[in-house]
C-alpha cells in the first residue's frame, strides 16, 4: 500500500461514490453467513463506506434483523467523510429513541475498532478497485489478521445500481474460500455481465486459459440452453443455469441461494493461475 506507512491509516482514498440499496446483495450474503449468528462479539467492519453514511446504516439494519446487538463500525481514510458521516448519524437519532450501533472511524485497512476489538466480519466494497492487482494479497492478509476466529471478510464489487456484483470470501484459517456472482435476474441478458464487475483479484484474469475466463463462458452457455426455461421466468432459468454449472464446477449452497440470482463456487476454481 502506497499510503499509511508508519502510525497513519492505511491506503488511498477512493472515489467515494454509494446509493440507496446499492450492496444489498452483499448484505444479503453478509446476513447469511454463520460467524454473525454465534459470534460472541458481533461487530461487522463496513470498510470504505464512501462519501455518505448509507451503507453502513443500511448494513446494520439488514444485519441487525438476524442479530439484534450487532454493532457496525464503517472506517473512511478521508476525515471530511468521517464528520460527514458522524453529522448523519446525528441527524437520524429521533428524540428519546435508541441510538443504532453505529459508529464512523477514520482509518484504511488496518480497520481500526472501538478499543481495537477484532470484528466478526469486515465488508471492503468496492474498494480494492482502484488498486493494482499485485497490491490484493497485502490488503488481504491485513484485513484478515485483524478478524476473530473463524470470522469472513467478503470483498468485491457492483455496478452503481447493484444489480451486478461479484465478491470473495475469506478467513483468517483459510484465506480465499469462494467467489460468489449476484446478478438482478428480472434485467439480466447474460451472465457475463458480470466480467466488467469481478474483484480485482480477477477482473484482469477473463483471458482465454484462465478459470474465471472458462466460469464466464460456461455461465452464458447454460444460459442461453436455458432460455426455453423463460417462459416460467428468469428464476427457473437461472436454476437451471446453476445446475447446469454445477455439473462442471464445485458450486457451494443450492437452490435457496440461486433463487436470489446468486452462484457461489470454491475459489481453488477460480483462482488465477499465476
Amino acid at each position: 500500500m502506497s499510503a499509511g506507512r508508519g502510525r497513519g491509516p492505511v491506503g488511498r482514498i477512493t472515489r467515494g461514490t454509494t446509493g440507496t440499496n446499492r450492496l444489498r446483495r452483499f448484505d444479503r450474503w453478509i446476513a447469511a453467513l454463520p460467524i454473525l449468528r454465534r459470534s460472541p462479539d458481533p461487530l461487522v467492519v463496513d470498510l470504505g463506506y464512501g462519501a455518505s453514511a448509507t451503507t453502513a446504516l443500511e448494513l446494520h439494519h439488514r444485519l441487525s434483523r438476524v442479530r439484534p446487538d450487532v454493532e457496525v463500525v464503517g472506517v473512511e481514510i478521508d476525515p471530511e467523510r468521517v464528520a460527514s458521516a458522524d453529522r448523519s448519524l446525528r441527524e437520524r437519532r429521533e428524540p428519546g429513541g435508541a441510538a443504532p450501533r453505529v459508529s464512523f472511524r477514520l482509518g484504511g485497512f488496518e480497520a481500526p475498532t472501538p478499543d481495537g476489538r477484532p470484528p466478526a466480519i469486515i465488508r471492503a466494497a468496492n474498494v480494492l478497485r482502484q488498486y493494482d492487482e499485485a497490491e490484493v494479497g497485502d490488503a488481504w492478509t491485513r484485513l484478515l489478521g485483524r478478524l476473530q476466529p473463524g470470522g469472513a471478510l467478503v470483498e468485491g464489487t457492483c455496478s452503481e445500481n447493484g444489480r451486478v456484483g461479484a465478491w470473495i470470501t475469506l478467513s483468517p484459517e483459510r484465506g480465499a474460500e469462494t467467489l460468489t456472482i449476484g446478478l438482478h435476474l428480472p434485467s439480466l441478458e447474460a451472465p457475463s455481465i458480470v466480467a466488467e464487475r469481478l474483484p480485482k483479484a480477477l477482473i484482469h484474469r477473463n483471458v482465454p486459459g484462465e478459470p474465471i475466463h472458462d466460469l464466464v463462458a460456461d455461465l452464458d452457455r447454460a444460459w442461453a440452453s436455458a432460455a426455453p426455461l423463460s417462459v416460467y421466468g428468469p428464476v427457473q432459468r437461472w436454476i437451471a443455469t446453476a445446475e447446469a454449472i454445477a455439473e462442471r464446477w464445485p458450486v457451494t449452497g443450492g437452490r435457496a441461494r440461486w433463487r436470489l440470482g446468486e452462484l457461489a463456487v470454491a475459489w481453488e476454481a477460480v483462482r488465477p493461475r499465476s
